[in-house]
């Protein structure tokens, strides 16, 4: 019984020795001759981060001016309150509808939808290009999912090869609707 008492006092006399003298002898890097010698070659600078804005996450979100649209010279897209995902585009003749983003940062679903005034809305993509500052929107033809921006390519009539007797009816496939509008700089307000 004595024996373990000493052995236990031993090993926490020494453990105690042993954590004192590293606390004396904590290692500073700053203080290292290679660590100077290193450092006095480059000029470091503080890393300050920049704060992202809404417009830089999502860059489709702002107002938009067309010209060559006279039914919809204006056009608004404002982020859901709820869900970051989904934007609400206001001043479209078939009035306010909601897009899904698919492909960040600026390609969107429009889904099928009903609009609060009643209007039925077909399936559509909307694509905002950041090098030219330019929205485009397509209401009428299916989001295709591979290549969204195959919906703003020209309809091609399918080729009739032989004339047969039957009489088919040709189905006559909505026309697409087209925006394309440039989104106007925002002014900053100063006091």
């Amino acid at each position: 019984m004595k024996k373990t008492i000493i052995i236990v006092g031993v090993t926490v006399l020494s453990l105690l020795t042993i954590s004192v003298h590293a606390q004396q002898t904590t290692w500073d890097a700053k203080k290292n001759p290679t660590v100077e010698a290193i450092i006095s070659k480059y000029e470091l600078k503080p890393v300050t981060p920049t704060e992202l804005k809404t417009s830089d996450i999502f860059p489709a979100i702002g107002k938009y001016e067309s010209a060559t649209n006279p039914d919809a010279s204006a056009v608004t897209i404002n982020p859901d309150e709820q869900n970051k995902g989904i934007v609400w585009i206001d001043g479209l003749p078939q009035g306010r509808i909601k897009a899904m983003l698919r492909k960040s940062p600026s390609t969107y679903k429009i889904p099928a939808q009903k609009t609060r005034e009643g209007k039925e809305v077909a399936e559509g993509t909307l694509i905002f290009d950041k090098e030219t500052n330019t929205l485009s929107i397509c209401i009428g033809k299916p989001y295709n999912t591979a290549d969204p921006a195959s919906a703003f390519l020209p309809q091609v009539e399918p080729a009739v090869t032989a004339k047969t007797k039957t009489k088919t009816k040709k189905v006559e496939t909505p026309k697409a609707w087209i925006y394309t509008g440039t989104k106007l700089a925002q002014e900053t307000v100063m006091n």
